[in-house]
């Protein structure tokens, strides 16, 4: 192995630790959201308004992402920003009102949308270097990391852990990991391939057909969003409050969701290299469509169960690939389509649980749950618009 790709090996191994902190800082708070609420005396509004503030820091920070990338550079800036997320976390866990957790989760979400451009950035950036895709793998390392954030807010609860030790734990614990992370991950700029992004020495005005084709982007990216919150907002109450599950059954849809979106992202590389992205991604949209339109066609807890795993295989890829060929644009500034994918996609993740339950209050859940095989049929149609190259290029 020469030293380049000791160092590309180093870094990939470095940016997976950003991928794991950012999964599993957040998630070690969530488990603890019942207390929080017991302890602070709030209601059910004051307590989801505070939630709220989480995507309203958001949206409103996710715009200046490019600029802080430009300037500080994406290792910086996702070091910076895990850091961050934990100090917020922290102090969410701590809140002593309804509006200091209101604060601190605006706070945390702002941190977190900065921080989540400049990780992927890095991690495309490090992929350039491969040759090869491990995009797919980077996000596999974020599903894992959330669980286990989950498993450890989970087990502190268990063993009487109070949450300001099991909080700062694992903020100092992540922290570090990245830290250390730091000095392994690539050094100088993030776009170091002037022909991808200028013409002539300038940045050329990008075109109609570059807005449509990140247009379409967002769209693949929404119809991730759209099967990942079906999974984490209504799988559980669906198979519980419609089909009579028990509730230990029942938590088994979102289960299926993140497990077998998590073993998709896992060999995703591999069959993006082989097949590449749009053959993957329509056969990911076809998955979606089949397994949750048969589902619901024909309910049962089983049945539901598997097709919430269908779903989640067949959305593994889609959110990386449409990153990916969002920055990859051309005309465009340096991290401006990744930004304004993964911003505009946080508008997805915020309308969607609206949506299903406005459909589910007007109808029904299963009904309102159909916005998952028509999120497939969505990305099967829209993933024309993806690299068919069975390979990156080494730039």
């Amino acid at each position: 192995m020469t030293g380049l790709d000791v160092n590309n090996h180093r870094a990939r191994i470095a940016t997976a630790g950003l991928f794991l902190t950012n999964g599993a800082l957040f998630a070690n708070l969530l488990p603890r959201y019942p207390e929080i609420k017991a302890d602070l005396g709030l209601s059910n509004t004051a307590f989801g308004l505070a939630v709220a503030a989480f995507s309203a820091g958001a949206l409103l920070s996710g715009p200046a992402a490019a600029a802080l990338i430009r300037r500080f550079r994406s290792s910086v800036v996702a070091v910076a920003g895990s850091v961050l997320i934990a100090v917020f976390t922290v102090t969410a866990g701590l809140a002593p009102t309804g509006a200091t957790l209101a604060a601190a989760l605006f706070c945390a979400g702002a941190a977190d949308s900065v921080t989540d451009v400049a990780q992927n950035l890095h991690g495309l950036r490090v992929q350039r270097n491969y040759g090869r895709f491990i995009i797919n793998s980077l996000h596999a390392v974020w599903s894992s990391g959330a669980m286990l954030g989950g498993l450890m807010g989970a087990g502190a609860i268990y063993l009487g852990i109070p949450r300001a030790v099991q909080l700062s734990v694992s903020g100092l614990l992540f922290s570090a990991v990245c830290l250390i992370g730091y000095r392994f991950l690539l050094p100088g700029p993030d776009h170091d391939e002037p022909d991808r992004h200028r013409d002539g020495g300038g940045i050329p005005r990008p075109g109609r057909a570059v807005y449509l084709v990140l247009a379409a982007l967002v769209a693949i990216a929404i119809a991730g969003a759209v099967i990942e919150d079906a999974g984490s907002s209504w799988a559980t109450l669906y198979l519980h409050t419609s089909l009579a599950a028990p509730a230990a059954i029942a938590a088994l849809g979102y289960v299926a969701v993140v497990g077998f979106q998590f073993l998709g992202r896992l060999f995703g590389d591999r069959m993006v290299d082989r097949f590449g992205q749009r053959a993957v991604a329509r056969a990911g949209g076809l998955i979606i469509a089949l397994g949750m339109g048969a589902a619901l066609a024909l309910p049962s807890v089983p049945g539901t169960i598997a097709g919430f795993a269908a779903a989640g295989f067949g959305s593994a890829t889609l959110v990386p690939a449409a990153m990916h060929a969002a920055d990859e644009l051309p005309g465009l500034r340096p991290g401006t389509g990744l930004t304004a994918l993964t911003w505009l996609m946080r508008m997805g993740f915020l309308a969607s649980p609206i949506v299903v339950g406005a459909i589910a209050d007007a109808a029904s859940l299963r009904v309102g749950l159909l916005t998952v095989p028509v999120a497939g049929l969505a990305a099967l149609l829209l993933a024309r618009v993806l690299s068919a190259r069975t390979r990156t290029v080494r730039s």
